[in-house]
């Protein structure tokens, strides 16, 4: 479980470090999805879209407040 005081939180995970490793945060402040995704030494980082193109955004629980 993440601190609270992280600002990012891990809702998914598919894979294993190993190999190629696929998961999705949580921006706490914003809401906002990111996908990471990881193959050997290389990695990339970009936010989860809609279809209209505006960012996926989920529902902050009052606990992660700051």
């Amino acid at each position: 479980m993440a601190k609270v005081d992280d600002r990012f939180v891990k809702t998914y995970s598919q894979g294993s470090a190993f190999g190629m490793l696929v998961e999705v945060w949580v921006d706490k402040k914003t809401g906002v999805n990111y996908l990471w995704q990881a193959s050997g030494y290389a990695g990339g980082l970009t936010p989860l879209l809609k279809p209209d193109g505006t960012p996926v955004v989920t529902p902050i629980p009052s606990r992660y407040d700051e």
